[in-house]
């Protein structure tokens, strides 16, 4: 078994790679976002106070309490390692505290953010996995880069696949209104609400601010830290991730 795990800021193709080595190396992916989405959005739990405060969170493009994030996805990879599966993660860790379990940020607490101190996600991974059989991969992309993907992405409501050039995929209704339709599948693209241009530069910016630093810590502990240029086409990007996992 091994845990593979895919950083980079807004834009840079987590998702993508995950899914692309999920497919060919027969890995589980565990989108950490989606799965966030999906809870904060679950028509069901609307009148959740906790649930509200996430999802207010999540769609202004801030992170969500990292207490909750950090309890959600160790119990996913939990079980996931306790039957004997391959993880890749595309959005887990994001913070140090989801990383290690503790937070080193001095005003957190004014940030009225939940750090009740526990074990954090690479403690799981180290415990089922091995420290080995951990690897994790920085995808590097500019921050115009970033602004320019995500702008124009939109998502397939139906397969969820990710498309970037909208303007070849237009097709008529029989009445003729234009809509936008999946290559793969037909079913309609929606832009999320992570997508607009100020929510981008916050969620940039709270990367820069809370993300990076795992890197750092992470080599501390002796982790190996893979960089991985993102600008190429997502093939060949797959390619030079796949060349350290063989």
């Amino acid at each position: 078994m091994r845990a593979v795990i895919i950083m980079g800021p807004p834009g840079s193709g987590k998702g993508t790679q995950a899914k692309l080595l999920a497919d060919r190396l027969g890995l589980i992916h565990f989108d950490t976002g989606k799965y966030i989405e999906q809870v904060v959005h679950d028509k069901s739990k609307r009148n959740n106070k906790i649930i509200q405060e996430q999802r207010k969170l999540f769609d202004s493009g801030k992170l969500c309490t990292p207490s909750w994030v950090l309890k959600i996805t160790k119990e996913r990879a939990s079980q996931l390692a306790k039957i004997g599966l391959s993880v890749v993660f595309s959005g887990s860790p994001r913070t140090f505290y989801e990383a290690f379990g503790y937070s080193t940020e001095e005003n957190e607490s004014k940030r009225g953010l939940n750090f009740k101190k526990q074990k954090g996600l690479m403690d799981v991974l180290k415990k089922y996995y091995g420290k080995e059989n951990i690897f994790i991969f920085n995808i590097e992309i500019p921050d115009k880069e970033s602004i320019k993907r995500n702008s124009q992405r939109l998502l397939c409501s139906v397969c969820g696949t990710q498309i970037l050039d909208c303007k070849k995929l237009k097709i008529l209704k029989p009445k003729g209104a234009e809509i936008l339709r999946c290559p793969f599948c037909a079913g309609k693209l929606y832009r999320r609400t992570l997508d607009s241009p100020e929510t981008i530069k916050t969620r940039l910016k709270e990367y820069k601010e809370r993300t990076q630093p795992i890197l750092l810590e992470l080599k501390k502990r002796g982790y190996k830290i893979i960089k991985i240029n993102g600008k190429p086409l997502p093939e060949k990007i797959t390619k030079s991730i796949i060349k350290w996992l063989i």
